[in-house]
């Protein structure tokens, strides 16, 4: 089941540099929300305390009625989909997928059934047996993706998860991240500095700038009245 994600006046601080000004969201269960910003405007920062990677200096973070401020990384059924795509160059595709359910302790054969239905899904079953050295970066990215989602996490966490690939190979991910998003209804929180991205896969939309929220809103809404100063 997807949580809620609510965050009630974040603070991460870096020495004298407030990274969080004191944030405040609330992400509906089963929402695709995207954090939009330029590089260093804190999106990235608040991704990592949602999972655990980050502490929390200020404020509190609940999923649906849960704080989990100080709660391990590896106990926030999360799963998380990073920039390098992270993926182990020494396993094939299968056990990179299989990976997270094998430290859940799942049963061998339902593991076998879950990875092939989770590589279905991102289309590349018929490359289950080969190491990442041999995959082009939109099917690394896939592998990603499958790993991210088969362990069944209450939130997926996606960091700039598209911003290795050329052009052309971003808009058809995006397209098959959001349609994976809507089939199993994960909560998700997608971080990106592209708009155009933002636009064209969010349910609601969080504009960032200098550790604050500065907008909120629907992908129309922020197209249509963006806050002056904000788009470059």
């Amino acid at each position: 089941m997807s949580h809620a994600v609510i965050i009630k006046d974040a603070v991460k601080k870096y020495g004298d540099f407030t990274a969080l000004k004191g944030v405040s969201l609330e992400i509906k269960p089963g929402e695709f929300f995207t954090l939009l910003g330029p590089s260093g405007c804190g999106k990235t920062t608040l991704l990592r305390m949602i999972a655990g990677f980050n502490t929390v200096e200020g404020g509190s973070i609940y999923f649906d009625d849960k704080m989990i401020n100080n709660l391990e990384a590896h106990k926030r059924d999360i799963g998380m989909v990073f920039q390098n795509y992270a993926i182990f160059p020494h396993l094939t595709v299968a056990e990179n997928v299989a990976y997270g359910l094998k430290a859940k302790k799942v049963p061998k054969n339902e593991i076998n059934k879950r990875v092939d239905n989770a590589l279905d899904l991102v289309q590349i079953k018929d490359l289950k047996n080969r190491k990442p050295n041999e995959l082009s970066g939109g099917q690394q990215q896939r592998v990603a993706l499958a790993r991210a989602f088969v362990i069944e996490p209450s939130v997926l966490l996606m960091d700039e998860p598209l911003s290795n690939l050329d052009a052309k190979l971003r808009v058809q991910m995006r397209t098959i991240i959001k349609k994976l998003q809507r089939r199993l209804g994960i909560t998700t929180i997608y971080v990106t500095h592209d708009q155009e991205e933002a636009l064209a896969i969010s349910d609601r939309i969080a504009v960032m700038e200098s550790g604050n929220i500065m907008q909120v809103g629907s992908p129309e809404e922020i197209y249509k009245k963006p806050i002056f100063g904000l788009y470059k």
